[in-house]
């Protein structure tokens, strides 16, 4: 199949903006439960559509008395939390544009955003971020305001704002329409400098209604069920940021969470028990990661990868149920996923929080099995693909029949085309109008109505997307074969040893990886092995660790021809991070710089 279309369940709105549906919930349903709000002490204390509404008009108010007017464009680096939302929404109720910087964003990367969108004020979470915006003030003239949420700037805003009349707000409220800019969302920038995203009103509401309406049993998995989200994805990012405007727009409660370690992530969603979730495969790696360790640990590995085996099984069976390809579970199958339900299946939901049934991931690719896992233990993920152009997703499974290791048919209201050299093309209302200040790199991607995405993909003859890699990622051996480096990646990284994996081969004899280490279970690893932890310079040259790794490489190669295999590999001592430039703020690999900063390790796997 070369292309698809999936007709769209409603029309793309035809007026107003974002900020609406808050002041809407307020009048409609006032004392509905509407965020989560965790105080100083950490207890979560609810906020109902009322009090939004008021924290929202009083905000806006404050904005309008400190200078800000419809079309300005306001930065906002923070973590994930409540006081994001509140700006977003009332920034969109005076018609400003949000621009979303990542917390970790080094000066030059802030300076570069900042000035390029020309934004007037800025919200910076605490004194370390104010730091790193004062740095570069000098160099931006347009900027006039850096306010500080750790200080209260939100109080400060609302005492400034509170002689502004109601009515005032609302004019500025009204004539905010669907074509209008909602906020500038920067790349990661993988290629080079970050383009500007720009993002409409009508393209986040297009969006987050399709995904509400075809997913409604994601959000409402039980009848009569307060729908909630803890959501702890970065909301500099599209997807968290759809999430956030979606869950607003849904009436599903929506709480905050600014950290993605299990040390901080784990108790607040035991805390704030969500329905469901929407995620990075990272989280749910990291979930599967640390029931088997624990499962270990107490002697039981053994029954752990039974109940995986009987998780996947059974999840594959339903699958080809639900596309006409057999019965569904056997009745031993059933008796044995029955006995694994109370001593793990049960326990993995628990740490989610014990609610969640139903979960959506994107960021990057999900592998089958792990997806087969989950539905097998009682919690469906959704896997789909988008990009900030698109406002996230395109493409997504449906609730009724997912096909695992795919990202999905496409969503309602688009296309999806597959160009003659398996690039993936996208149509639909939810596509961004261009670059800001760089119409030339919007011309380049936007071809008569289609978003020619840079990745590759093939669709299969239900229309389910799956995605191959990345045009500008693809290897060429001296040998003239072209490797696309993804999948090998996946599967290598799918090791619970595996922090991350470079393939590289470009222009090379034949291909090679650099793989770098999970130290927290590389150290339960060695543990189990009754070791002591080792240095870094000892592991990296330990026997017994290289064995495993190559076990990983290996099963890796079973994917692919004998010319695309990986025929050595290097351990490398740290992992690659975003603080030395190697990594993305979306966690996605500089692979140019990768090989720059690891010239030499890549030139030892050649001699």
């Amino acid at each position: 199949m070369r292309e698809l279309t999936v007709p769209p369940l409603a029309a793309a709105p035809l007026v107003g903006g974002l900020a609406d549906v808050v002041f809407d919930h307020a009048a409609s349903d006032p004392d509905r439960v509407a965020l989560g709000r965790k105080d100083a002490s950490g207890t979560w204390g609810d906020v109902t559509s009322r009090q939004f509404r008021d924290e929202v008009l009083a905000l806006a108010k404050g904005l309008l008395a400190r200078g800000v007017r419809f079309g300005d464009r306001v930065a906002i680096m923070s973590r994930t939390r409540y006081e994001w939302t509140l700006f977003d929404f009332a920034l969109w109720t005076v018609g400003a544009q949000p621009v979303p910087v990542y917390p970790t964003s080094s000066a030059d990367q802030v300076h570069w955003m900042l000035h390029d969108a020309g934004v007037s004020a800025c919200v910076v979470e605490h004194e370390d971020h104010a730091m790193t915006v004062g740095s570069v003030v000098d160099r931006l003239p347009l900027l006039k305001q850096l306010w500080q949420l750790d200080t209260g700037v939100v109080d400060e805003l609302v005492r400034a704002g509170a002689r502004i009349d109601d009515e005032v707000v609302h004019r500025h409220r009204r004539a905010v329409t669907p074509e209008s800019v909602a906020t500038v969302i920067y790349t990661s920038g993988t290629t080079g400098r970050p383009k500007g995203c720009v993002l409409t009103h009508g393209n986040f509401m297009f969006e987050s209604d399709t995904l509400l309406h075809r997913w409604e049993p994601v959000f409402r998995s039980r009848p009569g069920e307060e729908a909630s989200t803890l959501l702890f994805l970065p909301l500099a990012h599209v997807f968290g940021r759809m999430v956030g405007v979606a869950a607003v727009r849904g009436r599903v409660k929506l709480g905050h969470q600014p950290l993605l370690s299990a040390g901080a992530l784990l108790p607040d969603l035991a805390a704030f028990r969500p329905t469901f979730v929407l995620a990075v495969p990272y989280v749910f790696e990291k979930v599967f990661d640390a029931a088997r360790r624990r499962a270990e640990a107490e002697g039981r590995a053994g029954a752990f990868d039974r109940a995986v085996e009987v998780a996947v099984r059974y999840a594959e069976a339903q699958e080809d149920r639900d596309f006409g390809l057999g019965p569904g579970p056997s009745a031993a199958l059933r008796v044995q996923h029955q006995f694994f339900e109370k001593v793990v299946y049960g326990k993995v939901r628990e740490a989610l929080g014990g609610r969640v049934r139903h979960a959506m991931s994107g960021g990057s690719a999900m592998d089958r099995r792990m997806g087969l896992f989950f539905a097998g233990a009682g919690v469906t993920v959704y896997e789909g693909y988008g990009l900030t152009e698109t406002t996230s997703a395109a493409t997504a499974n449906p609730p009724e029949r997912t096909r695992y290791g795919t990202v999905g048919q496409p969503v309602p209201g688009t296309s999806v085309r597959i160009a003659e050299d398996g690039e993936v093309w996208l149509r639909g209302p939810h596509v961004f109008s261009g670059y800001l200040n760089d119409p030339a790199a919007g011309e380049a991607v936007l071809r008569d109505g289609w978003l020619a995405t840079g990745d590759l993909g093939s669709l299969d003859e239900d229309g389910y997307l799956t995605i191959t890699g990345r045009k500008k990622e693809i290897l060429v051996t001296t040998s003239g074969k072209s490797v696309s480096p993804l999948a090998l990646e996946d599967r290598v990284r799918s090791h619970p040893l595996v922090a991350q994996c470079v393939v590289v081969g470009n222009n090379r004899p034949y291909i090679a990886a650099l793989i770098t280490l999970d130290q927290e279970a590389v150290d339960h690893w060695l543990a189990m092995q009754g070791r002591a932890t080792l240095q870094t310079a000892e592991l990296v040259r330990d026997p017994a660790l290289e064995r495993e790794i190559r076990r990983a490489v290996v099963a890796a190669n079973t994917l692919v021809s004998h010319a695309e295999s990986i025929r050595t590999f290097r351990i490398l001592a740290h992992p690659f991070s975003e603080e030395h430039g190697l990594l993305t703020p979306s966690l996605k690999l500089k692979r140019r710089a990768i090989e720059t900063v690891y010239a030499a390790e890549v030139e030892a796997l050649y001699h």
